[in-house]
């Protein structure tokens, strides 16, 4: 009997670890963050946050919409019906009374989005050039160029960024390739392979600047992008996803370049945009970033072509 209540143990435990195994990190961190302003909200007002019913939701969402945006609504109420599910309770979001509330917010508010904005090539540019004229080592410089190039060139998230490892690195004639061991949309590690070709101009290749990189810094194994201690001596932690945002808005303001609606997703939206804008079809795109559906890729090219087809190009004047 004793084995057999150890075994149960054993098997709940597999299972919990198997639940928090199938989120990434990062999604369990914004399920519980959201939840827990929910949870707020709920204590403030005397009502139940767990479990809780339809109606309580809806007024949290009317509540939440004065500030927000609907994405931001939608999101958080996944949140809210991923951490019932997960404690075992049942949460009926498709209820009429969110559904409508949802929509009748959607109808006042609008529902479109701004993203951030694009790296673009002369962005690119003015920071490549603003890096070389710091009077800083040459290693951060070569570092910080390597990295926002290969963010660009690659079209990566700033998570996959700062996960890529020496061992994903394959120099080849054509150019390089990098191996994605997992990201945002792969969270079963299938992977994916990225192929960056050489640039004409060796001063904006990615490739070339990487070669440099990983000769000055002598790294032979585990991440390439890294941290340095205050003395400037490099590190072997890995950079932070939050510093891929916080060099690239420190440069842009370098470069003379107002930085507020730049992020670290700059990299990747530049990188779609100028493909787009260069006639990049959303195919070949979507290999290179990793997209698993043409929703964005397609506001990327109708960004990039908003005056290259505008029927206002016709009329002369």
């Amino acid at each position: 009997m004793n084995e057999l209540i150890t075994d149960i143990k054993l098997l709940h435990e597999a299972t919990l670890n198997n639940l928090k195994n199938s989120k990434a990190n990062n999604t369990l961190r914004a399920y519980k963050s959201d939840f827990k302003d929910f949870g707020a909200f709920c204590s403030k007002h005397g009502l139940n946050s767990l479990p809780t019913e339809p109606k309580i939701v809806s007024l949290y969402l009317t509540h939440l919409s004065k500030n927000s945006k609907i994405s931001t609504l939608r999101r958080r109420l996944v949140s809210i019906s991923i951490v019932h599910k997960l404690k075992g309770h049942y949460l009926d979001t498709k209820h009429p009374i969110i559904i409508e509330n949802l929509m009748g917010i959607r109808r006042v508010k609008g529902s479109i989005q701004k993203g951030k904005k694009p790296l673009l090539i002369n962005h690119l540019k003015l920071i490549i050039n603003s890096i070389n004229e710091q009077k800083i080592e040459e290693i951060k410089k070569l570092r910080d160029k390597t990295m926002i190039l290969i963010g660009f060139g690659g079209g990566f998230r700033r998570t996959e960024l700062i996960s890529i490892d020496y061992e994903d690195l394959e120099f080849v004639p054509e150019g390089l390739k990098i191996t994605i061991r997992k990201s945002k949309t792969d969270q079963f590690g299938e992977g994916m392979i990225k192929g960056l070709p050489y640039f004409s101009n060796e001063k904006y290749c990615p490739i070339v600047n990487l070669k440099k990189w990983l000769e000055i810094s002598k790294i032979k194994s585990g991440p390439i992008f890294r941290r340095f201690t205050k003395g400037s001596t490099l590190t072997e932690n890995r950079l932070t996803d939050q510093s891929v945002v916080l060099l690239i808005k420190e440069y842009l303001n370098l470069a003379g370049i107002e930085n507020k609606n730049f992020a670290g997703h700059s990299l990747r939206s530049g990188f779609a945009t100028v493909a787009a804008e260069s006639g990049a079809d959303e195919r070949s795109i979507m290999a290179m970033t990793g997209h698993k559906t043409t929703q964005m890729v397609r506001r990327y090219i109708k960004e990039a072509n908003l005056f290259k087809n505008n029927a206002l190009n016709k009329i002369k004047i």
